[in-house]
């Protein structure tokens, strides 16, 4: 695992998950403190093959027909608790508009209005929200907010928004970050 080192979750690399290289890519000012949670809208998964075959039919979509750069979210998180990394931590993701260049997007993958995310999944993002902070990709004083606060979705899915809603960096007035 590359972050190892941080005592990051296991973070499957981009070359380990067979992802195309992006078209183009735009740093992020570091240390962010955002943390935006999402989620794919797409099946569960639980393997580490059916989560890697998600991850690329999103990317595909994303960059076939929606003409992004690479895959919008910046890591992936799947029900079996491994961490997909899309643009990680160093470059501008395409996840919530407004705000890509000045957060991370953190999205799990399934359908979150109808499915509770594992617990596997949950700890695998607070572990590499710790890892973020760890080293000093995040601002130690970052804050979550689901996607919903932002824009209109309903991402990151009812039972997923009222899980990290009792997180401790939770932010639930977004005035002072809303666009």
């Amino acid at each position: 695992c590359f972050y190892a080192s941080a005592k990051c979750p296991t973070i499957v690399s981009r070359k380990e998950w067979d992802g195309l290289k992006p078209v183009h890519v735009r740093y992020l000012p570091r240390p962010v403190d955002l943390v935006i949670i999402q989620h794919t809208v797409t099946p569960t998964c639980a393997t580490d093959d059916g989560c890697a075959d998600i991850v690329r039919n999103i990317q595909a979509y994303q960059m076939d027909n929606l003409n992004f750069w690479d895959i919008g979210q910046s890591f992936l998180i799947g029900g079996n608790g491994k961490v997909y990394e899309g643009p990680g931590w160093l470059h501008a993701g395409a996840h919530t508009y407004g705000y890509n260049s000045k957060s991370i997007g953190v999205a799990f993958i399934g359908n979150f209005n109808k499915d509770q995310p594992t617990t596997q999944a949950l700890n695998a993002a607070k572990a590499l929200i710790k890892c973020g902070v760890d080293l000093g990709h995040l601002a130690s004083n970052y804050h979550v907010v689901g996607h919903r606060q932002l824009i209109a979705t309903e991402s990151p899915g009812r039972k997923l928004y009222n899980e990290i809603r009792s997180w401790p960096d939770w932010m639930e007035d977004v005035s002072s970050i809303k666009n």
